[in-house]
């Protein structure tokens, strides 16, 4: 029999529509026969008890917002009749929470490259890399010119990724850039890099390289294009000797273990907690439990479900680490004059997700429920295994291009509306609902509507991890395959 609505948490007081419910319609929740008032749109949620003006709408266990007015049994409850009880900043307290999975250890392993200094890499492309926009141009010309020159015979792809930054920012926004540049000229999946500078940027070539640390320069290397004659020329001389070297690399086998994914969601709908994030949060339970790491980011995106994360740090520093992170990420909101609780989009509240709780409490469902092991600031890189919270804000392509910096092999990127973008690492998409699947399968790499209609969540999962291991060993996703590949760095203060 068709499933047409669920009740999530056995303490909630709204049920979803999981297919269009007509008002008229009779639905059973716990034994409780309610006639629908309105009609309700798939992924939207309907009271299943008469409701007073202020009292809380509760899903997933936990309060979303409070209601506006009385709203009546089987009604439709939208943004427009619910509000935020998000405030300002919080004081919060440690109550850890005691993690047991129960999750084997599994001998899986991926075709990865082993590289020089013992990291590894699920890709072996050449990146050619500016230090400031103003050589956008010329990066663009050389990536164009090596891919028809070697029709990326030997690596998987051959790409230039501009930015705007480099110079005219100060403080924190020129470590920003610097940091995410570095990550990005150190990332395995890199078999080869070119750094293009000009030479008078606040970048300056020079002390980038330093920036950098310990680097292998047979695969990294520099061009000053204000210090040569032909910087296209010269360039190319670079890259044919970079190329050479980079397309004599070759898979292994690398435990799965070594694995390093990000986890995303963007253009949420009501599905999100339901099916795609719950499967993320199940892998990374499960990538974890073999030694892996993944990484939760969109901080933003956590407010109204911190205290969840807060609890599962594995000690107090950790736990006064996440306070931090989401309380610097509150006040930067409110230096700027703006509410901490006006998140959800116009296409969130479309699908179905009408408070930045009702988010928070699905896109935190991406973690799983394994402990919490590291926090990493803003362009830094993971230092251990296991989740990592990140800080970055939700925007897509600024939290996608963060997950690639700090170390991830891939993104994997939850959405009930559809996107097309990928960041400088395989961005994959996951579909919350089936519909989406079907309509967009040039933007869509796996489908996780099928748990609301006839799989299992556990073997969702196995077919997940299968999955996940061929895109590792090198099976290219929608994003890679139509060469949609972009960075952006999180910007803050002045521009000169």
């Amino acid at each position: 029999m068709e499933t047409k609505y669920i009740k999530i948490n056995k303490d909630d007081n709204v049920a979803v529509a999981i297919s269009p419910l007509k008002a008229g319609e009779e639905i059973i929740i716990d034994g409780q026969s309610i006639t629908l008032v309105d009609d309700i749109p798939a992924g939207h949620k309907v009271t299943i008890k008469d409701m007073a003006e202020g009292e809380n709408i509760v899903k997933y266990g936990y309060p979303i917002g409070h209601a506006l007015c009385d709203v009546k049994k089987g009604s439709w409850i939208s943004e427009k009749q619910i509000k935020t009880n998000l405030a300002g900043l919080l004081e919060y307290t440690y109550n850890p929470t005691k993690v047991e999975l129960d999750i084997p250890k599994e001998d899986l392993y991926f075709k990865g490259y082993k590289r020089k200094n013992g990291d590894v890499g699920v890709r072996n492309e050449i990146w050619i890399i500016p230090t400031v926009g103003c050589v956008n141009g010329v990066v663009g010309q050389l990536a164009d010119a090596l891919k028809q020159e070697t029709n990326c015979q030997g690596v998987d792809a051959i790409v230039a990724y501009p930015h705007n930054y480099g110079c005219s920012q100060l403080g924190d926004d020129h470590e920003n850039t610097k940091k995410i540049l570095r990550d990005m000229v150190l990332h395995p999946n890199a078999g080869a890099v070119l750094v293009v500078g000009l030479g008078c940027e606040n970048n300056q070539p020079d002390i980038f390289k330093e920036f950098l640390g310990e680097y292998d320069s047979d695969r990294i290397k520099f061009m000053v294009t204000q210090k040569v004659g032909d910087e296209f020329e010269e360039g190319m001389k670079i890259l044919r000797e970079l190329y050479n070297k980079a397309k004599e690399d070759k898979r292994e086998d690398v435990p799965l273990s070594k694995l390093r994914v990000g986890l995303k969601c963007g253009g949420s709908d009501g599905f999100s907690g339901i099916t795609a994030n719950p499967l993320l949060g199940l892998f990374s339970d499960f990538l974890i439990a073999q030694g892996g790491t993944s990484v939760l980011t969109e901080v933003p995106e956590m407010f109204g479900a911190e205290t969840i994360l807060m609890n599962r740090c594995e000690n107090s520093e950790l736990f006064e680490q996440t306070v931090k992170l989401i309380n610097d990420f509150k006040s930067y909101f409110l230096s700027h004059g703006e509410p901490v609780g006006e998140n959800p989009s116009p296409g969130n509240k479309a699908g179905g997700i009408s408070t930045l709780e009702e988010k928070a409490l699905g896109c935190t469902q991406k973690c799983g429920k394994s402990y919490v092991k590291g926090i990493m600031p803003y362009g830094e890189r993971i230092k251990v295994n296991g989740l990592n919270l990140l800080s970055a804000p939700g925007n897509d392509l600024v939290a996608s291009t963060a997950l690639a910096s700090c170390g991830c092999h891939m993104v994997l990127f939850t959405t009930g509306r559809g996107t097309p973008f990928g960041t400088f690492v395989p961005t994959m998409k996951i579909s919350t609902n089936s519909a989406l699947a079907e309509n967009k399968p040039g933007w869509i790499d796996f489908n996780a509507g099928v748990i609301v209609e006839n799989e299992a969540m556990e073997d969702t999962c196995k077919r997940f991890v299968e999955y996940i291991i061929k895109v590792a060993s090198g099976e290219k996703v929608n994003n890679e395959k139509k060469n949609y590949r972009e960075i952006a760095i999180f910007k803050n203060g002045v521009t000169l």
